[in-house]
């Protein structure tokens, strides 16, 4: 019976099941790494080993090394403080990362050969973007410099011992909350320098607005290069490369196009720097292109021009003939070589597994000047891996979850391609088969949908899809039309269209797999978040076929998330033929708002209740209109969640028992 099954499962009440299948409890057993560093050398590789704190709720992260051929496996630092951003010295004798070990986030310098570490900052904000100077004396980094403003009026004075209410807040710009980080003090994030054995950090940039992402020293340490953006608020991708003398903080801009110029990296002789960016002509998606200039900022070409990929993280080869570079292609995450002259070849795949909840991209990589790399590896039987490559060899080195996994038996993921109805456009997807599959069975079916809407999932480990595979649910998941990683125009073809055709090629990817014969097709549910929100909101406005839906943290109304969303400033613009007063057709037309008429599926809504990417009264429109039709309707509202309402493991947890609940509510609790 899959309703008792599921009870159980959730329950983890009965010990057979429970020791073989992968529980909502184990979510807080599951460790993964990320930002593996390979030493100069290239003999260890220093990563963050990331783990769940099942008493505190709360993800940690220590710094752990382990060598090429995966022995010495030790950590470097144990706590319940985080450690992150590990970054070796150019002659490798130090490694200099950001701990909060003494309660805020601070830089420290371990030296390798004795352990010895020493806290070289005492810093009021959090440090980002942390790099070495090419001679080992400096670290620079980026960090918010607040500011001040006067209040806008004048209270009389409060009398001594009295209680007045908080001070009213006085908002004049235009971006001032965001996801994850609330309503936003006044400030801009700026470049400094600090001695690395310790001393006074020194501010290098200035300026009403932000400087830092990816920072690259000259070779004689005498120029950083950055990405800035004067016009930040109105023209949110419009960004340019510059050149910062360390010295005096002179600033020349050498990049001079609309669009995004970011991730600026230096030749290792001084004479280029490759850098990220397009031609901006303000499309919802637009692939981005590997580039190069000489370091004054003349003769820039783009090295990618022939390749229909995104390129991201670019890496210089140690004798400057190329560069390395993270590469999604078709649900595969990559590393690529591209050389400066010549075809681009592949050098490893199956990068990810750093995003727990759902089978996103992503993953991380660095390469050493001897050649070898080290990457987060993934399938979609586990979490992020270190793995190790170069000089013709390549291994996988750590085994982080083999403890807790080695002995469940997890669902069986298999790759699926269609044709969409709308064009025949061919589809990629997959299917999440549930443990102990048998052949002749008829199982109900979770279509589980991918947000962004530009992003794409793939074969990387998923605990969410695995939890619903063990609850005795078929997954599928694909990537429709607007997803990326599959090039530019693929991407496109939701421009100024979402949800639009996404929802005939979701419908076709349904049909692909109750075709082959083991899904019944009267117990199909379905879920998404965010984008996945949106289209499942479209869905059951189009269909009844499914018996359930739950709707994680949508937009509802395209013209009120316009209005209300943190990067408002960027939507509009993007997304959209013009503002929303001057174009009210076209974004009630795209709104899952305009089809409630339509809906009849037993619909839950579910968001953070701080979620300012889409606001929680998306849903509530969501959720009330259903209510005044008649409609079975929940709404699930996460406490201090914003829009990654699984960020901690109980929410992660809470969020799938919740979804298993409402499908088994509405399912046939019987095969």
């Amino acid at each position: 019976m899959l309703g008792t099954l599921t009870f159980l499962f959730l329950q983890a009440a009965d010990a057979d099941a429970g020791a073989r299948l992968f529980r909502p409890a184990d979510v807080f057993d599951l460790e993964y790494a990320s930002d593996p560093e390979v030493a100069p050398d290239g003999q260890h590789v220093v990563y963050v080993r990331n783990s769940m704190d099942v008493m505190t709720d709360r993800r940690r992260s220590n710094l752990w090394m382990v060598d090429f051929h995966g022995a010495d496996h030790r950590p470097l630092t144990t706590g319940n403080a985080n450690d992150a951003s590990p970054r070796w010295s150019p002659d490798g004798t130090r490694l200099a990362y950001v701990s909060t070990v003494d309660g805020s986030a601070q830089l420290y310098v371990r030296w390798m050969d004795t352990g010895q570490t020493a806290k070289v900052t005492n810093l009021t904000e959090s440090p980002q973007g942390l790099v070495w100077s090419p001679d080992g004396r400096w670290l620079a980094f980026a960090m918010r410099v607040p500011e001040t403003r006067e209040p806008m009026a004048k209270m009389p004075p409060k009398p001594e011992g009295a209680t007045w209410a908080e001070p009213p807040k006085v908002i004049e710009k235009l971006l001032y909350r965001a996801d994850g980080g609330g309503y936003l003090e006044d400030g801009f994030e700026q470049v400094f320098v600090v001695p690395a054995d310790g001393g006074a950090p020194r501010q290098v940039t200035r300026g009403p607005f932000p400087h830092g992402g990816e920072l690259a020293w000259s070779p004689d340490g005498k120029t950083l290069y950055l990405s800035a953006n004067e016009d930040w608020e109105h023209q949110p991708r419009d960004s340019e490369i510059y050149a910062v003398d360390v010295a005096s903080g002179a600033a020349t801009r050498l990049t001079d196009r609309r669009g995004p110029d970011s991730s600026p990296t230096v030749s290792p002789d001084g004479g280029r720097i490759a850098y990220l960016g397009f031609d901006d002509r303000y499309q919802g998606y637009q692939v981005t292109r590997l580039c190069v200039m000489q370091s004054d900022g003349s003769d820039p070409r783009v090295l990618t021009a022939g390749f229909d990929r995104d390129v991201e993280s670019p890496v210089w080869a140690a004798d400057g003939s190329g560069l390395f570079a993270q590469v999604d292609d078709e649900g595969d995450s990559r590393i690529v070589f591209f050389p400066l002259e010549g075809e681009p070849r592949v050098v490893a795949e199956d990068l990810g597994g750093e995003s727990l909840g759902r089978p996103y991209s992503g993953g991380s990589f660095s390469v050493s000047p001897t050649g070898r790399y080290a990457y987060t590896y993934t399938t979609p039987e586990r979490p992020a891996d270190v793995a190790f490559g170069g000089n013709g060899e390549q291994s996988v080195v750590t085994r982080l979850n083999e403890d807790l996994l080695g002995h469940k038996e997890l669902a069986r993921v298999e790759q699926i391609r269609f044709a969409s109805s709308h064009d025949g456009r061919e589809i990629q997807g997959w299917i999440a088969k549930p443990p102990g599959f048998e052949a002749g069975r008829k199982y109900p079916l979770v279509l589980e949908i991918h947000g962004g809407p530009f992003a794409n999932y793939g074969e990387r480990f998923a605990a969410e899809v695995q939890l619903y595979a063990a609850a005795g649910y078929v997954v599928l998941y694909t990537n429709p039309r607007g997803s990326t990683s599959y090039g530019e125009e693929f991407g496109n073809l939701i421009h100024h269209a979402y949800p639009g055709n996404d929802y005939d090629d979701l419908m076709s990817g349904v049909d692909a797999v109750i075709a082959r014969g083991f899904v019944d097709p009267e117990q199909l549910f379905v879920t998404g978040g965010s984008g996945g929100g949106v289209l499942t909101a479209w869905i059951v406005g189009k269909t009844d076929r499914f018996r359930a839906a739950v709707v994680a943290k949508p937009v509802i109304n395209w013209t009120s998330f316009a209005l209300t969303a943190d990067m408002y400033n960027f939507f509009w613009r993007y997304w959209f033929p013009g503002y929303p007063w001057d174009e009210p057709q076209a974004y009630f037309e795209r709104s899952p708002l305009s089809l409630v008429g339509n809906v009849v599926t037993p619909t839950m809504l579910l968001t953070g209740e701080l979620d300012y990417r889409t606001p929680i009264a998306e849903s509530e429109q969501l959720y009330q209109a259903l209510k005044l039709r008649g409609v079975d309707a929940a709404m699930v509202r996460i406490p201090g969640a914003g829009h990654g309402i699984a960020a901690r493991p109980s929410q992660l947890i809470a969020k799938v028992a919740h979804v298993l609940a409402w499908f088994e509510r509405y399912g046939d609790g019987a095969d």
